[in-house]
């Protein structure tokens, strides 16, 4: 089990990345296919369903979200867990929907007992699931800056690195937007990204309707 680092030959496939940002991710979740077409798709998908959905599908999802930490707990270097605080990307559906889904924060939790994790990010208003937005419908890293919000209770102790968790890199929207609010308060944090999966295509030419 070992993380891959997104460089310059993927860069251009997550269009809000840049040349300075250090992501990782695990797996290869590829666009426009069911769970059917691998195991990773399958992982994913039991790991975005719904909170309100039926108790024998959330059965999957605890499954899921087990074994993205373990994956997680394998592929990390633990001196590196050991000063790192991890951050989940705040779920579309803010707290208090009945579909507020802290999968994220749970992975994290489970990675290794005692680890820092704090949800620093809180998103103040519901959006779409990205997974599940029309095209035109995603939100851009503007719309999220002006959801976004630290949460200043966690602010202390002050993190000197800290890990941006999330389950798929598509374009790398919320990374981006997560990146410059975090950056923004701790100026002198070490920030990268950690992905379950990046987002693959199995058309060469999806990508430019996308």
């Amino acid at each position: 089990m070992r993380l891959l680092q997104i460089d310059e030959s993927n860069r251009d496939q997550h269009t809000r990345l840049t040349a300075e940002d250090q992501c990782l991710h695990i797996y290869e979740y590829t666009s426009g296919q069911n769970f059917a077409f691998s195991d990773t798709n399958n992982l994913i998908n039991n790991l975005k369903k719904k909170p309100s959905s039926s108790e024998a599908q959330l059965r999957y999802k605890r499954s899921a979200i087990a074994s993205c930490a373990s994956d997680f707990a394998k592929a990390l270097n633990e001196k590196w867990l050991q000063v790192a605080t991890l951050v989940p990307v705040p779920p579309s559906k803010a707290l208090g929907h009945p579909d507020f889904d802290n999968r994220m924060e749970q992975v994290a939790r489970l990675i290794r007992p005692g680890q820092d994790v704090r949800n620093l990010v809180v998103q103040r208003e519901s959006t779409i699931a990205a997974h599940e937005a029309a095209p035109g419908e995603r939100v851009t890293v503007e719309q999220l800056l002006d959801l976004y919000t630290i949460d200043e209770r966690l602010a202390e102790p002050l993190p000197s690195v800290i890990g941006i968790l999330d389950d798929v890199l598509t374009a790398g929207t919320h990374y981006r937007a997560m990146q410059i609010v975090l950056q923004r308060r701790f100026p002198k944090a070490q920030i990268i990204g950690l992905f379950v999966a990046r987002r693959v295509f199995s058309n060469p030419f999806e990508m430019a309707h996308d």
